[in-house]
């Protein structure tokens, strides 16, 4: 789910900590990439006559088609992609996926009824709402990263703190989610669109997480009381308190326990046991594996494995798995020249910066001509 109206409340109040870009500009950059949320998309985007693809056996092959294209563009581009994989959810996440549960079990009663009248913009409308990332797609998944030489790394518990943590570890350079709590989490650079569609033809939007801080004029904590009283996944957030009124509270009173003495009861009322003590901690302190214990290895495609589990098992056509490879094998020559600024570092001059105001204007050298006069040379 990540922040509610995060995306517009930046927009709003903190405009130079976005930026659009072109995925070209990310040419020899590592990063990291929320694997749950790519597959996700795949699985809803990546269809046939409105149902997921699949192979003969009937099984859903969507998310390794999409896995599989949308990584060769992003190394067609020169990005070294490493993909994060989610652990086990935390505790504190248990009440945001009983919603989900009962969102499914509500979609699915819809379904029922549009499957029963013949309705097919309701049966794919709600068919999608199903849709749900299965340890089995992620597993095949890892089959294929694998093959393809691509790194990826499982998450202890969530893959956007692991991403976040790989950033600011200097592992990568940024990572790639929609989740804006990706933010909330610290990353330094947030890339969203990143993993979209070239159909839908988006820019990238680019987050840096120091200027959000610096024009937002708040602390890392702050921040995070922010998002938490925006709305996330960890508890419940203030009835009736949108992104507005939470900046302002927050300005004014500079914490959720003094924004608690001061509006609960009185305008606003403060959730019955709220929780938001134990969502900034895991915010501030997420279960993650440090960087600096990951290493992260880009290798060669093994051709004829790809062919056997992409071809024999999923049913793909030979010759674009064998092209892809071919792909994957010349983009990884490519992007080997990494970037000019890899190469050179900018050494700090000692000899303090003049002005130009400052400056002084050399004397003109005088030399006498005729008729007694001096003029200049």
């Amino acid at each position: 789910m990540g922040i509610h109206g995060l995306t517009k409340l930046l927009g709003d109040h903190a405009p130079s900590s976005m930026k659009e870009n072109e995925i070209k500009n990310y040419f020899g950059r590592k990063i990291a990439i929320d694997a749950s949320m790519s597959i996700y998309q795949f699985l809803i985007a990546v269809r046939s006559d409105g149902s997921q693809l699949t192979n003969e056996s009937g099984e859903t092959t969507s998310h390794l088609m999409g896995l599989f294209y949308r990584t060769i563009r992003m190394l067609d581009n020169g990005i070294k992609p490493v993909y994060v994989f989610d652990g086990k959810p935390p505790k504190m996440k248990s009440g945001e996926l009983a919603k989900r549960t009962e969102r499914r079990e509500e979609a699915q009663k819809q379904l029922d009824k549009a499957n029963e009248t013949g309705d097919q913009e309701n049966i794919d409308k709600f068919s999608r709402r199903l849709v749900k990332v299965t340890p089995q797609h992620n597993q095949e998944c890892k089959q294929l990263l694998d093959l393809m030489g691509i790194p990826y790394v499982d998450a202890p518990c969530e893959a956007e703190a692991q991403c976040a943590e790989l950033v600011k570890g200097g592992k990568v350079y940024a990572m790639g989610s929609e989740d804006m709590d990706s933010l909330t989490f610290g990353t330094n650079i947030l890339l969203r669109h990143l993993t979209f569609s070239e159909a839908r033809k988006m820019p990238i939007q680019e987050f840096h997480y120091d200027k959000v801080l610096n024009e937002l004029e708040l602390s890392k904590e702050q921040f995070i009381d922010l998002c938490i009283l925006l709305g996330c996944d960890y508890c419940d957030s203030i009835k009736g308190v949108g992104p507005v009124t939470a900046i302002k509270l927050i300005k004014e009173h500079k914490s959720l326990e003094e924004i608690v003495k001061k509006v609960d009861g009185k305008k606003y009322k403060v959730p019955d046991n709220w929780m938001f003590e134990d969502a900034r901690e895991l915010f501030l302190n997420p279960e993650v594996t440090p960087a600096d214990k990951i290493d992260l290895k880009w290798r060669e495609p093994d051709e004829e494995k790809l062919v056997e589990y992409m071809v024999k098992d999923k049913g793909f056509s030979e010759d674009r798995i064998r092209n892809g490879a071919k792909k994957i094998l010349k983009a990884k020559k490519t992007s080997a020249q990494g970037r000019m600024d890899s190469f050179f570092k900018v050494i700090p001059s000692n000899k303090p910066v003049k002005r130009k105001s400052e400056e002084k204007t050399p004397a003109k050298k005088k030399t006498k001509t005729g008729g007694g006069k001096f003029k200049g040379k």
